[in-house]
């Protein structure tokens, strides 16, 4: 991989490969990543949401991100998934990537 492809940017790629069950969209171009921050010590807080508080994969997607992020980039000692509701997700969170595949634009 290229050494100069930041940690944040690996990040952000494994994060694209997990898709809402019920969205054919991956969770990042759907916007229910909020923050990703990373420490010096190789440790990530990822602050997430989802689409509906009485989301049917509340337990497991957190989980789901959790552990792909960690799995997927060895060198990360700890991932720490937030799950918020505020500010509530809208289809405004959504990149235009999203919205064309979901013939919202």
């Amino acid at each position: 991989m290229n050494p100069s492809y930041s940690l944040e940017n690996r990040i952000i790629s494994v994060l694209k490969t997990i898709y809402d069950p019920e969205i054919s969209v991956d969770i990042y171009e759907l916007g229910l990543i909020y923050d990703v921050q990373i420490s010096g010590k190789n440790k990530v807080k990822i602050v997430m949401t989802l689409t509906t508080p009485n989301c049917p994969v509340a337990e497991s997607l957190p989980l789901e991100v959790k552990e792909k992020v960690q799995y997927i980039i060895q060198e990360i000692k700890e991932v720490d998934v937030i799950l918020t509701f505020d500010p509530p997700w809208s289809r405004e969170f959504m990149s235009d990537e999203a919205r064309l595949e979901l013939g919202l634009l």
